[in-house]
């Protein structure tokens, strides 16, 4: 039954991937540069999201680094991550390349473009991917619970991050094929 567990993998991520990318680019009434979508509270729950998943890059790039025999399987999911830091406008996320690490100042989010720094990666392959599922999982929680004071736009592109979050974690935690 192993290509039924890879048609189901692969159609759990294109249908993530493809309901992401839908929602990305999803119509909107135009609320003006005054409205909800540009209040200071959108502005910098943009900005918390933008850093929580520039948070969960380094991750991703600390992992691959320590197991880099788990390129294969993280490659798609890190892509997807440096894409949602974009979409909440993050610039210079590195789409595929590991992310340029840089301390995180605990007084504010970190600079524009840089990293923070990511915690230990586990040694053992399996346990490194549980990591990365938690931390997908609790990412995921947070953005679900940030949907009730989030405008309408920024609220759908929270819900989309946050299945697709949920969507990698499912993915981390399959075993290995």
């Amino acid at each position: 039954m192993p290509n039924a567990a890879l048609t189901r993998r692969r159609t759990l991520l294109a249908g993530a991937a493809l309901g992401g990318a839908a929602l990305l680019t999803g119509c909107s009434e135009d609320d003006g540069p005054g409205g909800p979508e540009h209040s200071s509270a959108a502005d910098r729950l943009r900005r918390n999201s933008a850093r929580d998943s520039t948070a969960l890059l380094a991750r991703y790039d600390a992992t691959l680094r320590a197991h880099p025999s788990l390129e294969p399987r993280l490659r798609p999911l890190r892509a997807e991550v440096a894409r949602h830091a974009e979409a909440f406008g993050e610039e210079r996320t590195a789409p595929d390349g590991p992310a340029h690490e840089a301390g995180a100042s605990s007084s504010g989010p970190p600079p524009r473009g840089a990293r923070p720094s990511a915690p230990p990666v586990p040694q053992d392959e399996r346990a490194a991917r549980t990591a990365l599922a938690d931390a997908e999982r609790r990412l995921a929680g947070t953005r679900t619970e940030a949907l009730a004071a989030a405008p309408p736009e920024l609220a759908r592109l929270l819900a989309s991050v946050a299945a697709a979050g949920a969507a990698h974690a499912y993915l981390l935690a399959e075993p290995a094929r």
